[in-house]
């Protein structure tokens, strides 16, 4: 008998979290039949079920990262969907969305097929394709939403470029009413940004680098909700960076306008100081900003005008990482990441325990529309359990991407997943929590 054949377990001393129930207590999971069959102070662990003591280890529902970049089709040197998924399984992700930037672009029905497809026989996290607002992300000709819809697409985005046009932003957000689809804006005004490489300001100044002002983002967040507020359309901005963004947010949310917002880690755990050197890792489009940005950040995620926390996941390999500043690609990983850079926030007492979970499970869930977030009794048994007290160094032997641009290699990081389940399943058990003891083994 081994974890692999049991199909029902009991969880018992787990602090079990759950904000779309208000949940958050120290208690006992029960798993049946790839269920959730019930949760409480103590259950008494039925016949056929195996229990499992989690010593205080949060049990939570599943991740969902609403953005990511796969990279396959057409890049597969830097990510597969195969790759991808083990990551995010490494990192308490349940399922992942995608962004359409791929080689060919997602912008039709027969590449959102395929990466269902591939993700389907690769057997990890699920994964939720995201196509293109415009045919070849050119910003011209809107795609056919009601097939890519059709196909298994969720949503809408441009991600890695603007739609620069305002009247076809404003057209995709009419058009998108028809279906109460998604678009996603990646925010940004490219006539101020174009040629620049990090955040415009002193560091910029000091290490003789064109720099990015912060108001080529809040000219486009700006616009996008206006937009949305003139049309009635479901807006959500992409990877928020500065103070003025998220003011730009709250206020559009206090009047009332469909807006969803979500922010990356390295946007609350760094600064632009984090070039110095010429850095290649921690260049990234929008670039880190100041530290009054990214306590503005933080502050947007405590008072929720921020509704996401999401990796923005962007594996690039070595060429596109170890050359000069001004040419290497934008981005970092961050599925293996993700959890404990939010739990910083956690343990200094910048949001509770329940707001991190609910930015990295439920929200997302909700604003996408999946059937994600939740351990109610009678749902999948998608859950991620994660060890807050966990230290461990990420290395390159440690990471499950194909790629390792991340600021954060070679650094101490505390509390990561230990375990992720998918339907009662166990995908990811590196610690072997659901190794069964001798004693409790079976004749």
């Amino acid at each position: 008998m081994n974890s692999e054949s049991i199909s029902n377990y009991l969880f018992t001393n787990a602090r079990i979290i759950d904000p779309s129930q208000n949940m958050d207590f120290v208690g006992d999971l029960l798993v049946k039949d790839g269920t959730i069959a019930a949760a409480g102070q103590s259950i008494e662990a039925p016949q056929d079920t195996m229990a499992f003591d989690l010593k205080g280890k949060w049990l939570v529902p599943g991740l969902l990262d609403m953005h990511v970049h796969l990279r396959e089709p057409g890049e597969e040197y830097k990510e597969t969907i195969e790759s991808g998924t083990s990551a995010a399984i490494a990192g308490g992700f349940k399922a992942v969305a995608c962004m359409p930037n791929t080689q060919p672009v997602n912008d039709s029905a027969g590449i959102t097929r395929f990466i269902i497809e591939k993700a389907r026989s690769s057997d990890r996290a699920k994964v939720y394709p995201i196509a293109a607002i415009t045919l070849g992300q050119r910003g011209e000709q809107l795609t056919e939403f009601g097939d890519l819809l059709n196909a298994g697409a969720i949503a809408f985005s441009d991600d890695g470029l603007p739609v620069k046009n305002a009247a076809v932003m404003r057209q995709a957000l009419e058009y998108a009413l028809n279906f109460d689809a998604l678009i996603i804006s990646h925010s940004e005004e490219l006539d101020l940004s174009r040629g620049g490489v990090m955040n415009e300001g002193r560091v910029s100044n000091i290490l003789g680098l064109k720099g990015i002002p912060a108001a080529a983002e809040e000219i486009a967040v700006f616009r996008d909700i206006a937009l949305a507020e003139l049309t009635g359309g479901r807006i959500h901005i992409a990877h928020l960076s500065t103070k003025g963004s998220v003011e730009i947010v709250r206020q559009a949310k206090n009047r009332g306008v469909r807006v969803t917002v979500e922010t990356a880690p390295h946007y609350f755990s760094l600064t632009e100081k984090a070039v110095f050197g010429y850095n290649t890792f921690s260049k990234m489009s929008p670039p880190l900003r100041t530290e009054e940005d990214r306590l503005a950040i933080i502050q947007g995620l405590k008072d929720g005008t921020i509704d996401v926390i999401a990796t923005d996941h962007a594996p690039h390999s070595v060429i596109e990482k170890e050359c000069e500043f001004q040419t290497a690609a934008n981005g970092i990983i961050g599925l293996e990441t993700a959890i404990p850079l939010s739990l910083n926030l956690v343990r200094d007492g910048s949001i509770s325990a329940s707001q991190m979970i609910r930015c990295m499970s439920v929200s997302p869930s909700k604003i996408l529309e999946v059937p994600e977030g939740s351990l109610k009794s009678g749902n999948s048994a998608d859950i991620c359990i994660i060890d807050p007290e966990a230290i461990f160094t990420l290395t390159l032997e440690s990471l499950h991407s194909l790629s390792h641009n991340s600021p954060f290699l070679g650094k101490d990081l505390q509390g990561r997943a230990v375990l992720t389940l998918i339907e009662g399943r166990p995908v990811f058990d590196p610690t072997g929590i659901l190794s069964i003891p001798k004693a409790n083994q079976g004749t």
